[in-house]
């Protein structure tokens, strides 16, 4: 299924009938708002079954994963969403300093206005439509950009929005690279991208002129560390699970093991276990197991199969865009596998003796998006310390972005922002400060030619104290 481009015609008449509808002060009201919501969850019953096909066509990603992993999380996010509007949006009574008085002070959480999301292949159901509830509860209009390398979804996807929503409130585009360049050459007064280092530096470049904000969801070479007092089966189940999870093609999978020396060939041992526990009948023709994207990203993993010697996996048919998981023993830190993310079911493997090695090593590099670390969670908290990066988990892995009370987000090359829960709400609001003084009096203290100004200033050191 072949998507056709939006023209630039049409995308600056979307942009425009977007700006026109935002001014109209419609989206404003939270009571609208909340409406839209209940619309949009509505919605998303009425083509749930659509989705999941469509995510099965393009991706081979059963009903259970695409359920647990997108559409369920976008249900979660718009029924909290609805649940708590109201309170996100009231205005706030803050304290007023003593220098202040008889004024007081609040915050007003408006919506910044006309913005624009953009989201990847990988979850293209989860990462274009989470973001949407937060544009939506926070009085929002919205442009969405999905995928154009799944086609299918990204095809039902329109469908989905058009259904429901008026195109001036939330329309669609669709198309390739070509699209993505228009669109980044018109203002908006938010840009929500979910994708690469290398998109996301190409957007902001485009919207410098602007200075418009954005929230970037990105990615990078995510380090799973398994320590030598880990528990070796759990670690080895949960490990497996997370890097198999979407076949690796997740921006917060595992990226690359760091073994303890102590138990290095136990963890091999118990990960080829588990992972055959996890798929009793090989992945091969498993209808559980998730598929390559397209040829060029498979050409690019099969060629890191060179990178080292092959302990476990290395299996694969091209044709059928399949690669079974696989673990690297013998690589370099200097390799191709450990320059950029992998985003498939490779797993290199570096050994340390001592923690600071690895320290060192992850600090040395771009800063992850997640971080792992399996053993004492005294140690974890240690190195995690020591270290940074957008999320992280003690004895798991990727469970951290299905807390929607912790936000979501990277840091440096792996992103800037965050957002799930009242955080999408924030991201997508300009918290607006606002003092509201009296007229019954009128101090002279801060008038020139400041003669109290002792005063003034002992109030000043008093209240710094």
């Amino acid at each position: 299924m072949a998507l056709q481009n939006t023209t630039p015609e049409r995308i600056r008449e979307l942009v425009q009938k977007q700006r026109t509808f935002f001014a109209s002060g419609v989206t404003r009201d939270v009571k609208w708002r909340k409406a839209q919501l209940k619309a949009f969850n509505e919605g998303l019953k009425k083509w749930e079954k659509p989705l999941c096909e469509a995510l099965w066509t393009d991706l081979h990603k059963s009903y259970e994963e695409a359920f647990m992993t997108e559409i369920g999380l976008v249900y979660g996010e718009i029924g909290e969403a609805i649940r708590k509007v109201d309170k996100w949006s009231r205005r706030k009574r803050k304290p007023t300093p003593l220098t202040c008085l008889p004024s007081s002070s609040y915050i007003l959480r408006e919506p910044l206005g006309c913005t624009l999301i953009v989201s990847p292949w990988n979850y293209p159901v989860q990462l274009l439509l989470n973001p949407l509830a937060g544009a939506i509860a926070a009085g929002c209009t919205a442009i969405l950009k999905p995928s154009p390398y799944v086609p299918t979804v990204s095809k039902v996807t329109e469908a989905f929005i058009t259904d429901t929503f008026a195109e001036e409130y939330v329309g669609i585009v669709q198309g390739n690279r070509l699209v993505n360049e228009e669109l980044f050459r018109h203002r908006y007064d938010l840009v929500f991208l979910t994708g690469s280092p290398s998109l996301g530096r190409i957007a902001m470049t485009a919207q410098a002129q602007y200075l418009t904000p954005m929230v970037l969801e990105l990615g990078g070479k995510s380090p799973c560390i398994v320590d030598k007092d880990a528990n070796l089966t759990l670690a080895a189940r949960r490990i497996a699970w997370g890097k198999c999870l979407n076949s690796g093609q997740t921006c917060i999978a595992p990226d690359y093991l760091f073994l303890h020396e102590d138990i290095k060939d136990a963890f091999v041992k118990a990960f080829r276990k588990e992972l055959a526990g996890l798929y009793p009948d090989g992945t091969e023709n498993s209808d559980k197991f998730v598929h390559i994207i397209r040829e060029s990203a498979f050409e690019r993993l099969e060629s890191y199969l060179a990178d080292g010697k092959i302990i476990a996996g290395g299996r694969f048919d091209k044709a059928r865009l399949w690669m079974e998981p696989t673990l690297l023993d013998e690589v370099s830190p200097d390799a191709p596998v450990m320059q950029e993310e992998i985003f498939g079911p490779i797993f290199p493997i570096l050994t340390f003796r001592d923690r600071s090695e690895v320290v060192s090593f992850v600090n040395s590099r771009e800063k992850p998006l997640a971080f792992y670390y399996f053993g004492n969670a005294s140690d974890g908290w240690e190195i995690i310390g020591r270290t940074t990066s957008g999320g992280a988990c003690i004895n798991d892995t990727i469970m951290h972005i299905a807390n929607s009370n912790i936000p979501f987000g990277g840091v440096g090359n792996s992103g800037t922002g965050s957002y799930h829960s009242e955080r999408s709400f924030l991201a997508f609001s300009h918290e607006r400060s606002v003092v509201k003084t009296p007229t019954w009096t009128d101090l002279r203290v801060r008038y020139m030619p400041y003669r109290l100004f002792p005063i003034i200033r002992k109030m000043l050191l008093l209240g710094a104290k």
